[in-house]
Parts: structure tokens; sequence; C-alpha cells
């Protein structure tokens, strides 16, 4: 790589940091023109970015929220927990007068659906003319997420029948047109869990990624849920490979937006930079395996060094030694 070549690269990652920290302090009215500024309101005790012309994210419900709107109504990237479902109903409401036609799950977290019944009811199906669903909003996700949210015949769902996606697919693209952008829903296998998506929204140039993306900590791998850590870094690198970083002219605030599933909206540097990480620590993992090591030892070894100031906890509900072992399981189970 030539010197002109790594001082471009070097600057785009500084400059998307700056990025980061604008969108984080921007202020301002919740739809206060079009001039491309990233601005936040607050709506009760929900924060309200936006992000593009059009586009915002909510954040303080849960996992965060993408809303696009539209002449052909609002799509909803998540619904945040229950508890939070009237406010962010509220907030929609606030923005725009359109109904919400679709609703888009990247997992079956429930910091991510638990509002789903809620946000779907508050709004109003497309195909109006045959009382489809109940006239309410359709609700879209990877089929385990189905499977995830009902239950078998003679148990008892985790979820009302209401928040259950309407719209499932098992293939690796899911796509629709609506408020004049193509939206592709994108399947990850086996990354957080079975059932994770990304939601590419072209024309606005944003990505929600769920919790394939978490800057608060180390990511998530719920090896019960089928989750594993080589889905995880390949979801990442998918990331990567849609998102596109302000070069050539990094004095712009532009290229594309990631939302992650929690912590502040990243651009493509930033998922790279969590990308290495996770792989660095998968990789040394990887050897102590190799070289026999137990699960005890592999942790006394603190594969996760260098990084656990920034990601790591030691306490609440996903600490580091949760995500060592969670790695190390994922990787045991590869073995033939």
């Amino acid at each position: 790589m030539t010197p002109g070549v790594r001082s471009s690269l070097a600057a785009a990652w500084l400059f998307g940091a700056a990025i980061c920290v604008n969108i984080t302090e921007a202020r301002g009215g919740l739809r206060a023109g079009h001039d491309q500024e990233s601005r936040t309101t607050d709506a009760g005790d929900l924060e309200v970015l936006e992000l593009r012309p059009n586009f915002f994210m909510i954040a303080g419900a849960g996992g965060h929220i993408g809303v696009q709107l539209g002449d052909d109504g609002v799509v909803v990237v998540d619904t945040g927990s229950a508890a939070k479902a009237g406010a962010v109903v509220a907030a929609i409401k606030k923005a725009t007068t359109r109904p919400i036609r679709y609703v888009i799950n990247t997992s079956a977290d429930p910091d991510h659906v638990g509002g789903n019944d809620a946000v779907s009811k508050a709004g109003q199906s497309l195909f109006t003319s045959s009382d489809f669903l109940g006239g309410a909003a359709s609700i879209l996700s990877a089929e385990k997420v189905l499977a995830r949210m009902s239950a078998p015949a003679g148990q008892t769902s985790p979820f009302p029948a209401g928040a259950w996606p309407t719209e499932t697919f098992d293939q690796a693209r899911k796509y629709m047109y609506l408020n004049g952008e193509g939206i592709e829903v994108l399947h990850q296998p086996a990354a957080h869990t079975d059932g994770d998506v990304l939601v590419f929204f072209r024309r606005s140039d944003v990505i929600a990624a769920g919790d394939i993306l978490d800057t608060t900590r180390f990511p998530v791998i719920d090896v019960a849920r089928g989750g594993t850590i080589q889905g995880e870094i390949a979801a990442l690198n998918r990331l990567v490979e849609l998102a596109i970083p302000s070069v050539p002219i990094v004095s712009r605030e532009a290229g594309t937006l990631v939302i992650p599933g929690h912590g502040r909206v990243c651009d493509q540097m930033d998922v790279v930079e969590y990308r290495d990480m996770v792989t660095i620590i998968r990789d040394r993992i990887r050897d102590l395996i190799k070289a026999g090591s137990t699960l005890d030892q592999i942790k006394a070894a603190s594969p996760a060094r260098g990084f656990t100031r920034r990601y790591g906890s030691d306490s609440g509900p996903w600490t580091t030694s949760n995500f060592v072992e969670a790695v190390y399981r994922s990787l045991v189970q590869e073995k033939p």
C-alpha cells in the first residue's frame, strides 16, 4: 500500500470517529428541514435522531429503531421493548401522519421485538382491500425469528400472537421497494443468533445491523439460539462490504451510516475496527484451543486483553467471561 493511500485511509478513519461524535451531540427539531444535518430531539424519554431526510433512529426504547418515512407510509426496523411501545408509536406519529406499513425485525430479542404488537396495530397494511391481518402493518423477519417468538402446540409463547412475524423468509435476501428506495433484508445465519438480518436502505444509504453490531460491548454470541463466532465475523464482513466510507473527500460528513443494536451510530471504518477486534480475539482463542488449553485456562490467559476497557464488563447480562466462553464453545462445536 502506498503512503498516499495509507494517509487517506487514516484520515477517513479519524473523520469517521468525528462523524459519530457529531451525530451523538447534534441537537435540534424533529423534522426541522432537509438540510442533511443530523439532529436529535427528546420524545418523552426517547431520543429521535435524524440521520437522513426522511430517515430517523429512535434510541432509548431498548434496541435502536430505524424509521423510514415517505409517501407510501412508514417502515420501522425493530420496535424496542414492550414497555416503551406506546412512546415509540407517539414519536413516529409526531414525525408523520402517514401510516406504519411494515415492521422488520433484525432478531427475536425482546428489546428488539417487544413492541411489535403495539407498533403493528398502530399501523395499516398495504393490502387494505382485504382486511389483511386485521388491517395492521405487516411484520417481516427471518423464518427462525417466528420460530423463536411462537411456541409448539401445548406450550406458552413468550410473545402474544399479535407480535409474531406475519411474513418470513429463509433465503439469503428479501427485498421491497417503498418510499422511493430499494430495501434489502439480508439474512445472516448463525451470527448473533440463527435469525439475524441486516436491513439496507439503498437510497438513504443506511444499514440497520441489529445486535450483529453492538458498540457498547463485545458481541453477544447466543450459542443456545444458533449463534456462532464464525457467522458473526461473516456478518461483520458483509457490513464492511455494503458500507462505503467518505472517500476520497474525507472532509465531508458523508458515507454509509450503520445503526447498531446498541451504542453510537457508525460508519464503515468503525465496523472495520469492531470486526478486527472480534477476529483478533477469535484467533487467540482458536490458537489456545489448538494448543490443548481448557476453557478455564483460556479465560485465565485473557484473550480479550487490549479490548476489555472499551468493550468488556465484569458484571451484567453479558460479561467478558461470557463472551470468551461463547467463542470457545462455538469453535469447539465446529471441530470435526
